[in-house]
């Protein structure tokens, strides 16, 4: 996976490259997916959420940047693979996460691995951020947003980076946003399509997964 989908593909910070090497990723798929734990695609997770393909969570992880010791909010912890590759870099992680099921079974891996940073998963509504956490070294979010929450960029630190899938549910840009004092840099990174952002700060909660699943008539798996 390092080798053929990261390496070849233009992942070129080797922090990055150890740490995905170093987190088993079938530990965050269940048994009936496992085949497909270092395929490059997505792999369907609990309630309707998927877990990024590697490439996806390589770059993510590399356009936040984090030092040792940062303090990183992700907002979406799903499985709990991009937080676990985040505490690998020494990151310490507050990641929040809507559904129950997902983050209980979150909190279960990555309390099983031994992990440099430290990662602490709350249920709640994270489309706002946290404000009571700010500022923070690193965000990232692992849903797409319609547009960029103007709380997420003032709770960055100065000189503080977020991560963000932008754009309509069926395609978005990945965008990186840099705070400088009381400037906020966007650059685009490149097209992705994730699952949707819900709560305040994305896209409203519409029907039930089957309605979720017939809005996207491609194949689930292959959403990021």
């Amino acid at each position: 996976m390092v080798e053929t989908q990261l390496r070849a593909r233009g992942i070129s910070d080797q922090r990055v490259l150890d740490a995905m090497a170093s987190i088993p990723r079938e530990r965050f798929i269940d048994r009936e997916f496992s085949g497909r734990a270092y395929a490059d695609e997505a792999v369907p997770i609990d309630a309707g959420q998927t877990i990024s393909q590697p490439w996806v969570v390589a770059r993510m992880t590399e356009l936040l940047a984090v030092r040792p010791n940062d303090k990183v909010l992700e907002l979406g912890t799903g499985s709990g693979y991009q937080a676990a590759i985040l505490a690998a870099l020494g990151a310490n992680v507050t990641s929040l996460e809507r559904h129950p099921i997902l983050a209980a079974k979150a909190r279960e891996r990555i309390d099983a691995l031994d992990l440099p940073g430290t990662v602490r998963i709350r249920t709640a509504d994270g489309s706002l951020g946290d404000a009571r956490g700010a500022p923070w070294d690193g965000i990232i979010v692992t849903a797409a947003a319609p547009t960029i929450p103007t709380e997420l960029r003032e709770q960055l630190a100065d000189g503080g980076r977020l991560v963000i899938p932008v754009g309509p549910r069926d395609h978005q840009v990945l965008t990186l946003v840099i705070r400088r004092g009381s400037d906020w840099h966007d650059s685009p990174q490149g097209a992705v399509v994730f699952v949707p952002l819900v709560g305040e700060g994305g896209f409203p909660e519409e029907g039930s997964l089957q309605d979720e699943l017939r809005r996207y008539p491609e194949d689930p798996t292959s959403w990021y």
